[in-house]
């Protein structure tokens, strides 16, 4: 507590005083030049991690990470007092086991990992500098550095679903007849969504850190600072059910005059609020604060003693953080990871009595972006109608990646279509297809799609970045193509319907024509 704690640096004698001072002078010095040496070498994947935190509001917190450390650090400069820096090398190895994943990422433009991956070298780098002397007092300020990888989108679309299906019950036990269709659901008064604000993602990320820092500074035993942390996770969970649940009864109770505009997110915030309030105020009945005068009483004086690590040491561990970098800037040197130019895509050689015609009245088109082209066409044997959508991808870089969070065949959000459900499909020859029903009002849609990587069909998303690395690694392009192939009519049943007789007519074809996509052109 800051009373306490000015208290305590009062009644120091002078000296000690300047005792307490020369560690945490020196420490914070050396944590700053590790720092400035990691961000150095990955100044690009650093600059990502802070403009993230700055345009998105769902890790906003991530701002303050390194302040709240920095506070940390300067919090535990009395448990500083007679302890020595002292390298580590043997941190090397975990440093560039941390290298080697930023490598990955960057190789498949995950990133999660190369943001995940720049957070742990920067922390076995700080632990391998300090010492593992210094770096155990150190360990809270040092782990809490975590906090500040901006991950968790991952999480949107279970907590989006979990949050329609709680709402969706508690809506029909209080009495409110609903109809549903995936996220989206109707009342008698009113058609209501759980978009992507509604998931709760920003709840858990803010809950999780402040009360993460709140066990650390309350508790000492462990089971309890754990229980906790159990409680700063699920909480918020089931405070956003419980908000979405009151927005949908307000707005109900009230035919649509309240809950359903700015006031919609204000009711919101105001209940997590006072939710987050009482678990901190509930937690609080049993803090086990360390008093810092009983601890200061106790500790018996110390001289202050820094022992000087030699630049041998600081080599194995300066050499391990700038390994990833440079390989990965001899791996992108490579000719043959960087066609020139990538073959157009190509007409579909489609077979009678199929042809091409135009758009059909029902539109549809998969949400990708960052692609090198992409084709939209429909065919028509007479009243069955499928449409193709081809988008190819060629020399891979953040932002222009096959498999990213920005591209999906359905984004959550999509004002017009719903999914419904999504399982493995037919066989396509090379691999199976993912089947995905949707909806939209009285129309139903069925889409078989899947990622085209060196002549193989897959429709995970994970399988298809570790593809795209192996293809990297192996010197290849990483030239690859998403396919998206649909029908549409009153019911599914029609729509698999029209989907097997084209498939059978033109499955061949349709793989010929993706295996010339990702082909290089004549030069």
């Amino acid at each position: 507590m800051p009373t306490l704690l000015m208290a305590v640096d009062v009644s120091m004698p002078h000296k000690q005083q300047e005792n307490s001072m020369s560690p945490i002078l020196r420490v914070s010095s050396v944590m700053a030049a590790v720092l400035a040496w990691v961000v150095a070498w990955y100044s690009g994947t650093a600059q990502e991690v802070f403009s993230i935190w700055w345009r998105s509001e769902t890790f906003a917190h991530g701002l303050l990470v390194l302040p709240i450390s920095g506070w940390l650090v300067w919090r535990n400069r009395d448990r500083l007092i007679g302890l020595q820096i002292g390298t580590a090398p043997v941190m090397a190895l975990p440093i560039l086991a941390a290298g080697f994943g930023w490598l990955l990422g960057e190789l498949a433009s995950v990133a999660s990992v190369t943001h995940a991956a720049l957070a742990f070298i920067l922390i076995f780098s700080l632990v391998g500098v300090l010492g593992f002397q210094l770096a155990r007092p150190l360990a809270f300020p040092i782990l809490f550095l975590l906090f500040g990888v901006p991950i968790g989108e991952f999480l949107l679309p279970v907590m989006m679903d979990y949050t329609a299906e709680f709402t969706v019950s508690a809506v029909r036990l209080s009495g409110v007849p609903v109809y549903q269709e995936g996220l989206h659901f109707v009342v008698p008064n009113g058609r209501w969504s759980v978009v992507e604000a509604c998931s709760g993602v920003r709840y858990l990320m803010a809950s999780l850190m402040v009360g993460t820092l709140y066990a650390y500074l309350s508790y000492r035993s462990l089971h309890r600072r754990l229980l906790f942390l159990v409680a700063a996770i699920v909480v918020p969970v089931v405070a956003n059910w419980l908000r979405a649940y009151m927005i949908v009864m307000l707005g109900f109770l009230s035919d649509n005059r309240i809950a359903t505009g700015v006031d919609h997110i204000l009711y919101g915030w105001l209940f997590f609020g006072i939710v987050i309030m009482l678990m901190f105020w509930i937690g609080g009945h049993w803090r086990e604060d360390l008093d810092p005068v009983e601890a200061a009483r106790k500790r018996p004086p110390v001289k202050v003693g820094v022992a000087r690590s030699g630049l041998v040491r600081l080599v194995p561990l300066a050499l391990a953080v700038a390994v990833a970098p440079l390989v990965l800037h001899h791996l992108e040197s490579s000719e043959a990871l960087h066609p020139a130019t990538a073959s157009p895509i190509p007409a579909l050689a489609v077979a009678a009595p199929w042809r091409e015609l135009a758009a059909p009245p029902v539109s549809f088109k998969p949400s990708f972006m960052g692609y090198r082209e992409d084709s939209l066409r429909h065919y028509a044997n007479g009243k069955q109608v499928v449409s193709v959508y081809v988008a190819s991808y060629a020399d891979q870089r953040p932002g222009h990646e096959l498999v990213q969070s920005q591209n999906a065949l359905l984004l959550p959000n999509d004002p017009h279509w719903n999914r419904l459900t999504q399982s493995r499909g037919a066989d396509s020859g090379a691999g199976h297809w993912m089947a995905t029903s949707m909806a939209r009002e009285s129309i139903r849609a069925l889409v078989w799609s899947g990622y085209w990587i060196n002549g193989r069909l897959v429709t995970n998303d994970y399988l298809a970045k570790s593809l795209l690395v192996l293809e990297r690694l192996q010197g290849h392009p990483d030239t690859s193509v998403f396919i998206a192939v649909w029908a549409t009519a009153d019911d599914l049943t029609a729509a698999a319907s029209t989907l097997q007789a084209f498939h059978q007519a033109n499955g061949p074809a349709l793989l010929d024509m993706i295996a010339k996509t990702v082909q290089p052109a004549p030069k």
